[in-house]
């Protein structure tokens, strides 16, 4: 079951619901532990006090601001409550804009907003009209101690949470240009083509992390005491003409979506990994 991470009200206008939010999408990784390479014991870190020159618990741990050279205020989890800010409860809808002004450099992280209790069908109420208008809106919450800006926009089943980066986040690339002086109408119709060919509806499903499916391969077989297989060196296709490289593209059968070298016994642990994906979001 997913776990909720922040509750409270969505306000817009005069409009007030509960609402719950949990998280919609994390990476997946594989994880290693840090060993002590004389005799495989994994090593554990430690806490130091370096006034005193000795390790210490973390009980004894408190939040410091350095505000100069190796000066430090104490501030304490119920100092900082005190200070939070309304959005901390309460997530305001501020104002509407339409979703394809909204360039996706701005995201960040996704979240599934629900209602709670009594909001069901003004929940509701908001799901239709954002999917009819076109709109998203843009509102403000607190949650992971910090202060963010938010997109809920209508998804397939609910209302989706997006928190943004600030305008003073994105990193400015004036370099970031496209001369698109440089192409011709015929090889601009060559590429259309070419992306029409290989056009096909969004399967999420499709595509995996061959990294990782090789990463736990190569664990099962140390594990077994198997040899190593060294994923192939990828084949490079000379650079020639770019009229003659669209041409020779649209020639060659279609590929599938997704071809990469999977080592052995990495299909069986990607495969492994999905059936618990499904069997925990089923019983979520």
């Amino acid at each position: 079951m997913a776990t909720t991470i922040w509750k409270g009200h969505l306000t817009f206008a005069l409009v007030s619901l509960p609402v719950k939010i949990t998280t919609a999408a994390r990476g997946e990784s594989v994880s290693f532990n840090q060993l002590h390479k004389a005799d495989g014991s994994r090593i554990k870190m430690m806490t130091f006090c370096q006034a005193e020159d000795k390790p210490i618990p973390r009980s004894e741990i408190v939040k410091g601001y350095e505000y100069d050279k190796d000066k430090y205020v104490v501030i304490d989890e119920e100092e900082i409550k005190k200070v939070a800010p309304k959005s901390a409860k309460t997530m305001e809808i501020l104002e509407f804009v339409k979703s394809s002004e909204v360039d996706p450099v701005y995201y960040e992280s996704s979240y599934y907003m629900s209602p709670d209790g009594a909001g069901e069908k003004p929940y509701a109420l908001l799901f239709k009209a954002l999917e009819q208008t076109g709109y998203a809106g843009v509102a403000r919450i607190t949650m992971h101690n910090r202060e963010h800006i938010v997109i809920l926009r209508p998804a397939r089943h609910g209302i989706l949470m997006h928190t943004m980066y600030y305008q003073d986040e994105i990193r400015k690339a004036e370099e970031f240009r496209t001369d698109t002086t440089l192409v011709k109408d015929k090889e601009l119709e060559l590429a259309n083509t070419l992306i029409e060919s290989l056009a096909a509806p969004f399967e999420p499903e499709k595509y995996h992390d061959t990294y990782r499916d090789n990463l736990m391969a190569l664990v099962k077989a140390k594990i077994q005491g198997e040899e190593i297989v060294e994923t192939p060196a990828p084949a490079m296709a000379p650079v020639i003409d770019i009229m003659e490289a669209l041409k020779q593209s649209l020639a060659a059968p279609r590929k599938p979506p997704v071809k990469e070298e999977v080592l052995p016994a990495a299909a069986a642990a990607s495969e492994k990994g999905r059936k618990k994906r499904v069997a925990t979001a089923k019983a979520g």
